[in-house]
Protein backbone atom coordinates (compact mmCIF):
# COMPACT_ATOMS: atom_id res chain seq x y z
CA UNK A 1 0.00 0.00 0.00
CA UNK A 2 1.64 3.02 -1.01
CA UNK A 3 2.16 5.95 2.06
CA UNK A 4 0.03 9.02 1.97
CA UNK A 5 1.92 12.86 1.00
CA UNK A 6 3.47 14.61 3.84
CA UNK A 7 2.63 18.55 3.26
CA UNK A 8 5.64 20.58 4.62
CA UNK A 9 5.73 24.00 4.99
CA UNK A 10 7.30 26.51 2.95
CA UNK A 11 9.63 29.12 4.58
CA UNK A 12 12.36 31.49 3.27
CA UNK A 13 12.19 29.31 -0.35
CA UNK A 14 12.49 25.96 1.06
CA UNK A 15 10.27 23.17 2.21
CA UNK A 16 10.48 21.71 6.10
CA UNK A 17 9.72 19.42 7.74
CA UNK A 18 7.35 19.12 10.98
CA UNK A 19 7.19 17.05 13.87
CA UNK A 20 3.78 16.96 14.35
CA UNK A 21 0.94 16.07 12.11
CA UNK A 22 -2.51 15.30 11.46
CA UNK A 23 -5.04 13.55 8.78
CA UNK A 24 -6.50 15.21 6.11
CA UNK A 25 -9.53 13.58 4.84
CA UNK A 26 -12.00 13.21 2.28
CA UNK A 27 -15.79 14.74 3.67
CA UNK A 28 -17.46 11.97 0.89
CA UNK A 29 -15.72 9.15 1.94
CA UNK A 30 -14.11 9.71 4.97
CA UNK A 31 -10.43 8.32 3.84
CA UNK A 32 -7.60 10.00 4.75
CA UNK A 33 -5.64 11.78 2.04
CA UNK A 34 -2.58 12.88 3.83
CA UNK A 35 -1.00 14.26 6.58
CA UNK A 36 -0.18 17.56 7.41
CA UNK A 37 1.67 19.82 9.79
CA UNK A 38 0.88 21.47 13.02
CA UNK A 39 2.92 24.55 12.85
CA UNK A 40 4.85 25.50 16.46
CA UNK A 41 5.14 29.16 17.38
CA UNK A 42 8.80 28.36 16.00
CA UNK A 43 7.74 27.16 12.69
CA UNK A 44 5.91 30.84 12.53
CA UNK A 45 8.80 33.00 14.00
CA UNK A 46 10.73 31.98 10.94
CA UNK A 47 8.21 31.92 8.16
CA UNK A 48 7.41 36.22 9.27
CA UNK A 49 11.34 36.57 9.50
CA UNK A 50 11.76 35.39 6.43
CA UNK A 51 8.87 37.58 4.90
CA UNK A 52 10.23 40.53 6.80
CA UNK A 53 14.12 40.05 5.34
CA UNK A 54 12.60 39.42 2.04
CA UNK A 55 10.41 42.86 1.59
CA UNK A 56 12.10 45.61 1.24
CA UNK A 57 13.97 44.00 -1.51
CA UNK A 58 11.12 42.72 -3.01
CA UNK A 59 9.60 46.51 -2.32
CA UNK A 60 12.50 48.03 -4.51
CA UNK A 61 11.75 45.88 -7.64
CA UNK A 62 9.75 47.71 -9.78
CA UNK A 63 5.97 46.62 -9.66
CA UNK A 64 6.18 45.38 -13.74
CA UNK A 65 8.59 43.17 -12.72
CA UNK A 66 6.96 41.60 -9.53
CA UNK A 67 3.97 41.55 -12.05
CA UNK A 68 6.05 39.08 -13.91
CA UNK A 69 5.86 36.40 -11.18
CA UNK A 70 2.52 36.42 -10.87
CA UNK A 71 1.84 35.49 -14.44
CA UNK A 72 3.98 32.92 -13.97
CA UNK A 73 2.28 31.45 -11.18
CA UNK A 74 -0.81 31.43 -13.47
CA UNK A 75 0.38 29.81 -16.50
CA UNK A 76 1.75 26.84 -14.17
CA UNK A 77 -1.55 26.96 -12.63
CA UNK A 78 -3.33 26.47 -16.33
CA UNK A 79 -0.62 23.80 -17.06
CA UNK A 80 -1.77 21.67 -14.02
CA UNK A 81 -5.23 22.70 -13.59
CA UNK A 82 -6.96 19.09 -13.98
CA UNK A 83 -4.92 17.60 -11.14
CA UNK A 84 -5.38 20.64 -8.84
CA UNK A 85 -9.34 20.60 -9.23
CA UNK A 86 -9.31 16.58 -9.06
CA UNK A 87 -7.37 17.60 -5.18
CA UNK A 88 -9.46 20.61 -4.22
CA UNK A 89 -12.96 17.97 -4.55
CA UNK A 90 -10.92 15.11 -2.81
CA UNK A 91 -10.15 17.48 0.47
CA UNK A 92 -13.28 19.71 0.11
CA UNK A 93 -15.76 17.73 -1.57
CA UNK A 94 -16.95 20.27 -3.84
CA UNK A 95 -17.97 19.24 -7.75
CA UNK A 96 -15.27 18.54 -10.11
CA UNK A 97 -17.04 21.33 -12.34
CA UNK A 98 -16.87 24.02 -9.56
CA UNK A 99 -13.26 22.83 -8.71
CA UNK A 100 -12.40 23.49 -12.25
CA UNK A 101 -14.14 26.75 -11.90
CA UNK A 102 -11.80 27.97 -8.98
CA UNK A 103 -8.91 26.74 -10.19
CA UNK A 104 -9.07 28.88 -14.02
CA UNK A 105 -10.31 31.79 -12.23
CA UNK A 106 -7.03 31.51 -9.79
CA UNK A 107 -5.14 31.70 -12.76
CA UNK A 108 -7.34 35.06 -14.28
CA UNK A 109 -7.27 36.09 -10.74
CA UNK A 110 -3.08 36.59 -10.70
CA UNK A 111 -3.24 37.80 -14.57
CA UNK A 112 -5.75 40.63 -13.50
CA UNK A 113 -3.83 41.64 -10.43
CA UNK A 114 -0.44 41.44 -12.79
CA UNK A 115 -1.71 43.93 -15.27
CA UNK A 116 -2.29 46.18 -12.26
CA UNK A 117 1.32 46.75 -12.59
CA UNK A 118 0.95 50.12 -14.31
CA UNK A 119 -1.77 51.41 -12.38
CA UNK A 120 -1.07 52.23 -9.15
CA UNK A 121 -1.67 55.95 -9.03
CA UNK A 122 -0.53 58.52 -6.06
CA UNK A 123 -1.97 62.12 -6.29
CA UNK A 124 -0.54 65.53 -6.77
CA UNK A 125 -2.93 68.03 -4.49
CA UNK A 126 -2.38 71.64 -4.48
CA UNK A 127 -1.02 73.34 -1.61
CA UNK A 128 -1.77 76.51 0.59
CA UNK A 129 1.90 77.30 0.32
CA UNK A 130 3.55 79.17 -2.40
CA UNK A 131 6.60 77.34 -3.64
CA UNK A 132 4.90 73.89 -2.47
CA UNK A 133 3.79 70.74 -4.23
CA UNK A 134 2.09 68.38 -2.10
CA UNK A 135 2.64 64.65 -3.34
CA UNK A 136 0.64 61.63 -1.99
CA UNK A 137 1.93 57.88 -2.50
CA UNK A 138 0.95 54.51 -2.29
CA UNK A 139 3.13 52.29 -0.17
CA UNK A 140 3.42 48.91 0.76
CA UNK A 141 2.68 47.91 4.43
CA UNK A 142 5.24 45.15 4.93
CA UNK A 143 4.32 41.92 6.06
CA UNK A 144 0.71 40.14 5.82
CA UNK A 145 -0.06 37.47 6.98
CA UNK A 146 -3.76 35.51 4.95
CA UNK A 147 -5.50 33.02 7.04
CA UNK A 148 -7.57 31.17 4.69
CA UNK A 149 -10.74 29.00 4.83
CA UNK A 150 -11.78 25.70 3.21
CA UNK A 151 -14.78 26.85 1.07
CA UNK A 152 -12.78 28.37 -1.42
CA UNK A 153 -9.24 27.37 -0.94
CA UNK A 154 -7.62 27.56 -3.53
CA UNK A 155 -8.48 30.69 -5.08
CA UNK A 156 -8.49 32.63 -1.75
CA UNK A 157 -4.74 31.75 -1.73
CA UNK A 158 -4.42 34.30 -4.98
CA UNK A 159 -7.36 36.70 -3.26
CA UNK A 160 -4.84 37.62 -0.85
CA UNK A 161 -1.15 36.69 -2.20
CA UNK A 162 -1.83 38.79 -5.18
CA UNK A 163 -2.66 42.06 -4.69
CA UNK A 164 -0.25 41.81 -1.54
CA UNK A 165 2.68 41.11 -3.75
CA UNK A 166 2.06 43.33 -6.22
CA UNK A 167 2.06 46.55 -4.17
CA UNK A 168 5.31 45.44 -2.74
CA UNK A 169 4.76 43.08 0.73
CA UNK A 170 5.24 39.59 1.55
CA UNK A 171 3.58 37.21 2.87
CA UNK A 172 2.31 34.36 4.89
CA UNK A 173 -0.30 32.10 4.44
CA UNK A 174 -1.99 29.70 6.53
CA UNK A 175 -4.64 27.43 5.08
CA UNK A 176 -7.28 26.00 6.93
CA UNK A 177 -6.41 22.81 8.40
CA UNK A 178 -9.61 20.71 6.29
CA UNK A 179 -7.96 21.58 3.05
CA UNK A 180 -3.99 22.11 2.93
CA UNK A 181 -3.48 19.57 -0.15
CA UNK A 182 -4.23 22.45 -2.85
CA UNK A 183 -2.48 25.13 -0.57
CA UNK A 184 0.77 22.56 -1.24
CA UNK A 185 -0.15 21.91 -4.64
CA UNK A 186 -0.10 25.76 -5.24
CA UNK A 187 3.54 26.45 -2.93
CA UNK A 188 4.70 23.58 -5.29
CA UNK A 189 3.80 25.34 -8.66
CA UNK A 190 5.59 28.59 -7.46
CA UNK A 191 8.91 26.53 -5.98
CA UNK A 192 9.31 26.35 -10.37
CA UNK A 193 8.54 30.44 -10.89
CA UNK A 194 11.92 31.64 -9.21
CA UNK A 195 10.22 34.05 -6.30
CA UNK A 196 12.64 35.31 -4.54
CA UNK A 197 12.97 33.19 -0.97
CA UNK A 198 11.12 34.48 1.82
CA UNK A 199 8.64 36.84 -0.74
CA UNK A 200 5.64 33.52 -0.33
CA UNK A 201 5.68 31.30 2.68
CA UNK A 202 2.83 29.02 3.97
CA UNK A 203 2.61 27.49 7.92
CA UNK A 204 -0.50 24.82 8.06
CA UNK A 205 -1.77 24.05 11.45
CA UNK A 206 -4.59 25.15 12.93
CA UNK A 207 -6.74 27.73 15.15
CA UNK A 208 -3.42 28.45 17.68
CA UNK A 209 -1.22 29.04 13.93
CA UNK A 210 -3.88 31.47 12.93
CA UNK A 211 -3.53 33.08 16.47
CA UNK A 212 0.13 33.22 16.52
CA UNK A 213 0.52 35.36 13.03
CA UNK A 214 -2.69 37.48 14.52
CA UNK A 215 -0.76 38.29 17.38
CA UNK A 216 2.67 38.67 15.78
CA UNK A 217 4.55 41.88 16.49
CA UNK A 218 6.01 41.27 13.24
CA UNK A 219 2.82 41.47 10.79
CA UNK A 220 1.54 44.17 9.29
CA UNK A 221 -1.43 43.65 8.04
CA UNK A 222 -3.88 40.56 8.65
CA UNK A 223 -6.05 39.54 6.32
CA UNK A 224 -8.79 36.32 6.94
CA UNK A 225 -11.62 35.06 5.18
CA UNK A 226 -14.23 33.06 7.68
CA UNK A 227 -16.66 33.05 10.77
CA UNK A 228 -17.58 36.19 12.52
CA UNK A 229 -16.00 34.41 15.90
CA UNK A 230 -12.94 33.65 14.26
CA UNK A 231 -12.44 37.49 12.93
CA UNK A 232 -13.43 38.51 16.44
CA UNK A 233 -10.22 36.50 18.03
CA UNK A 234 -7.96 37.44 15.18
CA UNK A 235 -9.06 41.33 16.18
CA UNK A 236 -8.40 40.66 19.64
CA UNK A 237 -5.59 38.85 18.84
CA UNK A 238 -4.10 41.86 16.58
CA UNK A 239 -5.39 44.27 18.72
CA UNK A 240 -2.20 45.08 21.16
CA UNK A 241 -0.01 45.96 17.96
CA UNK A 242 -2.76 48.15 16.54
CA UNK A 243 -2.47 45.83 13.36
CA UNK A 244 -4.08 46.26 10.11
CA UNK A 245 -7.14 44.18 9.71
CA UNK A 246 -9.05 42.97 6.36
CA UNK A 247 -11.97 40.61 7.51
CA UNK A 248 -14.13 39.01 5.33
CA UNK A 249 -16.77 37.28 7.82
CA UNK A 250 -20.03 35.53 7.20
CA UNK A 251 -23.07 36.60 5.49
CA UNK A 252 -26.94 35.70 5.69
CA UNK A 253 -27.85 37.20 1.97
CA UNK A 254 -31.47 37.78 1.77
CA UNK A 255 -33.07 37.25 -1.93
CA UNK A 256 -36.33 39.24 -3.25
CA UNK A 257 -38.67 37.99 -5.28
CA UNK A 258 -41.09 40.48 -6.17
CA UNK A 259 -44.50 39.68 -7.89
CA UNK A 260 -43.33 40.44 -11.49
CA UNK A 261 -40.23 38.78 -11.03
CA UNK A 262 -39.03 36.34 -13.84
CA UNK A 263 -40.00 33.13 -11.86
CA UNK A 264 -38.01 30.94 -14.21
CA UNK A 265 -34.99 33.16 -13.70
CA UNK A 266 -35.31 33.76 -9.81
CA UNK A 267 -35.62 30.06 -9.19
CA UNK A 268 -32.58 28.91 -11.10
CA UNK A 269 -30.35 31.61 -10.04
CA UNK A 270 -31.70 31.07 -6.40
CA UNK A 271 -31.28 27.17 -6.50
CA UNK A 272 -28.25 27.36 -7.99
CA UNK A 273 -26.89 30.13 -5.24
CA UNK A 274 -28.23 27.89 -2.39
CA UNK A 275 -26.41 24.69 -3.45
CA UNK A 276 -23.16 25.76 -5.16
CA UNK A 277 -20.27 24.15 -2.85
CA UNK A 278 -23.34 22.72 -0.72
CA UNK A 279 -24.70 25.93 0.61
CA UNK A 280 -21.01 26.62 2.30
CA UNK A 281 -20.29 29.84 0.43
CA UNK A 282 -20.25 33.59 2.41
CA UNK A 283 -22.44 35.34 -0.46
CA UNK A 284 -25.03 32.68 -0.87
CA UNK A 285 -28.62 32.90 -0.63
CA UNK A 286 -29.74 32.41 2.68
CA UNK A 287 -32.92 33.44 2.97
CA UNK A 288 -36.09 34.37 0.85
CA UNK A 289 -38.66 37.44 1.32
CA UNK A 290 -41.24 36.34 -1.77
CA UNK A 291 -44.08 38.52 -2.46
CA UNK A 292 -47.44 37.48 -1.38
CA UNK A 293 -49.05 37.31 -4.84
CA UNK A 294 -46.77 34.61 -6.04
CA UNK A 295 -45.67 32.82 -2.43
CA UNK A 296 -47.09 29.67 -3.25
CA UNK A 297 -45.74 29.32 -6.91
CA UNK A 298 -42.41 30.37 -6.40
CA UNK A 299 -41.90 28.15 -3.24
CA UNK A 300 -43.76 24.80 -5.11
CA UNK A 301 -41.27 25.76 -7.98
CA UNK A 302 -37.98 26.02 -5.68
CA UNK A 303 -38.74 23.14 -3.66
CA UNK A 304 -38.94 21.05 -6.86
CA UNK A 305 -35.62 22.46 -8.40
CA UNK A 306 -33.78 21.88 -5.31
CA UNK A 307 -35.44 17.90 -4.48
CA UNK A 308 -33.62 17.09 -8.11
CA UNK A 309 -30.65 18.18 -6.93
CA UNK A 310 -28.59 15.03 -8.00
CA UNK A 311 -26.28 14.73 -4.83
CA UNK A 312 -23.46 12.44 -3.45
CA UNK A 313 -19.27 11.73 -3.70
CA UNK A 314 -18.28 14.01 -6.92
CA UNK A 315 -15.38 11.50 -7.36
CA UNK A 316 -17.27 8.71 -7.55
CA UNK A 317 -20.41 10.35 -9.25
CA UNK A 318 -19.07 13.23 -12.10
CA UNK A 319 -22.59 14.05 -12.77
CA UNK A 320 -23.96 15.48 -9.19
CA UNK A 321 -24.33 18.82 -8.93
CA UNK A 322 -23.37 18.82 -4.75
CA UNK A 323 -20.81 17.30 -2.57
CA UNK A 324 -20.69 17.06 0.95
CA UNK A 325 -20.67 18.87 3.85
CA UNK A 326 -17.23 19.93 5.23
CA UNK A 327 -17.07 17.92 8.46
CA UNK A 328 -19.40 15.86 11.10
CA UNK A 329 -19.52 19.47 12.47
CA UNK A 330 -20.91 20.98 10.09
CA UNK A 331 -23.30 18.47 9.25
CA UNK A 332 -24.52 18.24 12.55
CA UNK A 333 -25.00 21.92 12.99
CA UNK A 334 -27.41 22.37 9.77
CA UNK A 335 -29.34 19.74 10.75
CA UNK A 336 -29.65 21.14 14.21
CA UNK A 337 -30.93 24.56 12.65
CA UNK A 338 -33.14 22.68 10.46
CA UNK A 339 -35.03 21.47 13.67
CA UNK A 340 -35.20 24.11 15.50
CA UNK A 341 -36.82 26.18 12.66
CA UNK A 342 -39.23 23.32 12.31
CA UNK A 343 -39.54 23.77 16.08
CA UNK A 344 -40.45 26.81 15.82
CA UNK A 345 -43.14 26.61 13.16
CA UNK A 346 -41.27 26.54 9.48
CA UNK A 347 -42.97 24.28 7.61
CA UNK A 348 -40.90 21.71 6.25
CA UNK A 349 -41.34 21.10 2.31
CA UNK A 350 -38.62 19.04 0.77
CA UNK A 351 -35.30 17.34 2.80
CA UNK A 352 -34.68 18.00 5.80
CA UNK A 353 -32.68 15.45 6.49
CA UNK A 354 -28.85 14.29 6.61
CA UNK A 355 -28.41 11.48 3.42
CA UNK A 356 -27.41 8.07 4.33
CA UNK A 357 -25.10 7.50 1.46
CA UNK A 358 -22.64 5.06 3.06
CA UNK A 359 -20.32 7.63 4.15
CA UNK A 360 -19.42 11.14 4.27
CA UNK A 361 -21.05 14.22 5.02
CA UNK A 362 -24.08 14.40 2.69
CA UNK A 363 -27.50 16.70 3.77
CA UNK A 364 -30.91 16.76 1.50
CA UNK A 365 -31.47 19.91 -0.41
CA UNK A 366 -34.24 21.88 2.00
CA UNK A 367 -36.91 24.25 2.15
CA UNK A 368 -38.24 25.68 4.37
CA UNK A 369 -41.86 27.83 4.33
CA UNK A 370 -44.14 29.98 6.54
CA UNK A 371 -40.52 31.12 8.31
CA UNK A 372 -40.94 34.85 9.81
CA UNK A 373 -38.22 37.05 10.91
CA UNK A 374 -38.05 36.13 14.39
CA UNK A 375 -36.79 32.80 13.88
CA UNK A 376 -32.72 32.31 14.37
CA UNK A 377 -33.00 30.32 10.55
CA UNK A 378 -33.72 33.41 9.04
CA UNK A 379 -31.35 35.20 11.70
CA UNK A 380 -28.19 33.29 11.59
CA UNK A 381 -25.43 31.60 8.94
CA UNK A 382 -26.71 28.13 7.87
CA UNK A 383 -23.88 27.38 5.90
CA UNK A 384 -25.73 24.29 4.22
CA UNK A 385 -27.86 24.03 1.42
CA UNK A 386 -31.09 25.09 3.20
CA UNK A 387 -33.35 27.70 2.05
CA UNK A 388 -36.54 29.36 4.37
CA UNK A 389 -38.55 31.42 3.07
CA UNK A 390 -40.73 34.34 4.59
CA UNK A 391 -43.79 35.76 2.93
CA UNK A 392 -43.70 39.35 2.23
CA UNK A 393 -46.85 42.11 1.28
CA UNK A 394 -44.43 44.38 -0.82
CA UNK A 395 -40.48 45.87 -1.57
CA UNK A 396 -40.76 48.12 1.22
CA UNK A 397 -41.24 45.49 3.89
CA UNK A 398 -38.78 43.06 2.31
CA UNK A 399 -35.96 46.09 2.28
CA UNK A 400 -37.21 46.61 5.94
CA UNK A 401 -36.68 42.71 6.79
CA UNK A 402 -33.22 42.30 4.52
CA UNK A 403 -31.68 45.26 6.34
CA UNK A 404 -32.67 44.00 10.11
CA UNK A 405 -29.44 41.79 9.93
CA UNK A 406 -26.40 41.68 11.77
CA UNK A 407 -24.90 40.92 8.51
CA UNK A 408 -24.13 42.84 5.25
CA UNK A 409 -22.37 41.00 2.81
CA UNK A 410 -24.14 40.06 -0.18
CA UNK A 411 -27.91 40.56 -0.71
CA UNK A 412 -30.12 40.48 -4.44
CA UNK A 413 -33.82 41.05 -6.09
CA UNK A 414 -35.82 39.96 -8.64
CA UNK A 415 -37.91 42.13 -10.51
CA UNK A 416 -38.89 43.54 -13.73
CA UNK A 417 -39.82 46.92 -12.41
CA UNK A 418 -36.17 49.41 -12.63
CA UNK A 419 -37.63 51.81 -10.31
CA UNK A 420 -38.36 49.09 -7.93
CA UNK A 421 -34.83 47.96 -8.93
CA UNK A 422 -33.56 51.48 -8.08
CA UNK A 423 -34.96 51.41 -4.56
CA UNK A 424 -32.95 48.58 -4.07
CA UNK A 425 -30.25 50.33 -4.79
CA UNK A 426 -30.71 52.97 -2.89
CA UNK A 427 -31.65 51.51 -0.25
CA UNK A 428 -30.26 47.83 0.64
CA UNK A 429 -27.47 47.98 2.92
CA UNK A 430 -25.44 45.81 1.61
CA UNK A 431 -21.53 45.78 0.44
CA UNK A 432 -22.91 43.99 -3.05
CA UNK A 433 -26.59 43.48 -4.57
CA UNK A 434 -27.73 40.74 -7.37
CA UNK A 435 -30.29 42.12 -9.54
CA UNK A 436 -31.80 39.72 -11.98
CA UNK A 437 -28.79 37.52 -11.48
CA UNK A 438 -26.56 34.76 -9.39
CA UNK A 439 -24.48 35.81 -6.26
CA UNK A 440 -21.61 35.72 -7.94
CA UNK A 441 -19.09 38.70 -7.61
CA UNK A 442 -16.59 39.67 -10.54
CA UNK A 443 -12.75 39.82 -9.32
CA UNK A 444 -12.78 44.12 -11.04
CA UNK A 445 -15.60 44.89 -8.72
CA UNK A 446 -15.29 45.27 -4.53
CA UNK A 447 -16.45 42.62 -2.46
CA UNK A 448 -16.92 44.02 0.52
CA UNK A 449 -19.73 44.06 3.75
CA UNK A 450 -20.77 45.96 6.34
CA UNK A 451 -21.97 45.44 10.25
CA UNK A 452 -20.31 41.60 11.20
CA UNK A 453 -19.52 40.65 7.42
CA UNK A 454 -16.50 42.18 8.08
CA UNK A 455 -13.42 45.29 7.49
CA UNK A 456 -12.48 46.07 4.19
CA UNK A 457 -12.75 44.25 1.05
CA UNK A 458 -11.26 42.49 -1.75
CA UNK A 459 -10.88 42.37 -5.71
CA UNK A 460 -10.36 45.04 -7.99
CA UNK A 461 -8.51 48.32 -7.60
CA UNK A 462 -10.09 48.64 -4.06
CA UNK A 463 -9.37 45.80 -3.41
CA UNK A 464 -5.48 46.15 -4.24
CA UNK A 465 -5.19 49.18 -2.28
CA UNK A 466 -6.19 47.42 0.77
CA UNK A 467 -2.57 46.18 1.27
CA UNK A 468 -0.97 49.51 0.81
CA UNK A 469 -0.54 52.85 3.31
CA UNK A 470 -0.68 56.19 2.05
CA UNK A 471 2.49 58.79 2.30
CA UNK A 472 1.81 61.99 1.89
CA UNK A 473 5.03 64.55 0.98
CA UNK A 474 5.02 68.12 1.33
CA UNK A 475 7.65 69.50 -0.87
CA UNK A 476 8.93 72.96 -0.68
CA UNK A 477 10.35 74.04 -3.65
Amino acid sequence: MASLPVLRNFIAGHFTDSVEMHDVTNPATGAVLAHSPLSTQDDVDRAIAAARSAHKAWARRPAVERAQYLRRVAARIRDNAPRIARTITEEQGKTLGLAEVEVNFTADYLDYMAEWARRIEGEVIASDRAGEQIFLLRKPLGVVAGILPWNFPFFLIARKMAPALLTGNTIVIKPSEETPINCHAFTELLAQCELPAGVFNVVYGQGGTGAALSGHAGVDMVSFTGSVATGERIAAAAAPHITKLNLELGGKAPAIVLADADLDLAVRAIRDSRIINTGQVCNCAERVYVQRQVADEFTARIARAMAATRYGDPIARPDVEMGPLINRKGLDGVQAKVRQAVDDGAQLVTGGQAADLGAGFHFQPTVLAGCHAGMEIMRKEIFGPVLPIQVVEDLDEAIALANDCEYGLTSSVYTRDLSKAMQAMREMDFGETYINRENFEAMQGFHAGVRKSGVGGADGKHGLYEYTHTHVVYLQG
